[in-house]
């Protein structure tokens, strides 16, 4: 099967894209004037960043890439671009962002990574739209030559997917529902998300 070579983001659009020290530095200065990422700007939300950053600064100190995804990424066969986009104030980003990052840190520079918002990217993002709605984060796997689309994940683990659906589908309120979600991924310590990105390593053209 023939490499896809049409490329997903142009260039110029990539190069303007962050690194993940730059969102993170993003997110702290936005954070220092009460801010957070994208146009909706309100308490609520700049508290989730805060809570954000929390656990993206936990994470990446205790995330232990899987021994069997580290050889994986380390042996894939050419150099690949992940493209994530996100939002500082999302939780699912907040849990999945330092995960994908420390995977790409692992592999001896065969992944590497580039942020990019989701409301500065509307194009982008509604070419990954969940059950129709812009759910993030997204993780698309590009050509590292081409910046042509290898694969795609996200907004969240499937395991995640259907404990979020059957929530909503219980009419919990907001507050219930993030309690649960965030316990889900506290309590699954990384793993599944792991796994999910082993499945698709595996996978790549």
């Amino acid at each position: 099967m023939p490499t896809p070579t049409t490329p997903v983001l142009s260039p110029e659009r990539l190069a303007a894209a962050y690194s993940y020290s730059a969102y993170r530095q993003l997110i702290d200065n936005l954070l220092a004037e009460g801010k957070t990422t994208g146009p909706a700007q309100s308490a609520e939300l700049v508290q989730y960043t805060r809570l954000n950053e929390q656990r993206m600064s936990r994470l990446d100190k205790t995330v232990r890439v899987l021994p069997e995804l580290v050889e994986a990424v380390r042996q894939l066969p050419h150099r690949y671009l992940w493209l994530i986009i996100t939002e500082g104030w999302c939780g699912d980003a907040g849990q999945i962002v330092p995960v994908l990052e420390a995977v790409a840190q692992a592999s001896a520079g065969q992944v590497a990574t580039r942020y990019l918002l989701r409301d500065e990217n509307p194009d982008l993002i509604d070419r990954y739209l969940t059950n129709g709605s812009r759910a993030i984060p997204q993780l698309v796997v590009l050509h590292a030559d081409t910046l042509a689309e290898a694969a795609h994940w996200g907004p969240r683990p499937a395991v995640a997917q259907e404990l979020v659906l059957r929530l909503k589908a219980e009419g919990l309120s907001h507050e219930e529902f993030i309690i649960q979600l965030h316990t889900w991924y506290a309590h699954d310590k990384t793993q599944t998300i792991q796994r999910e990105l082993l499945a698709l390593v595996q996978r790549l053209p």
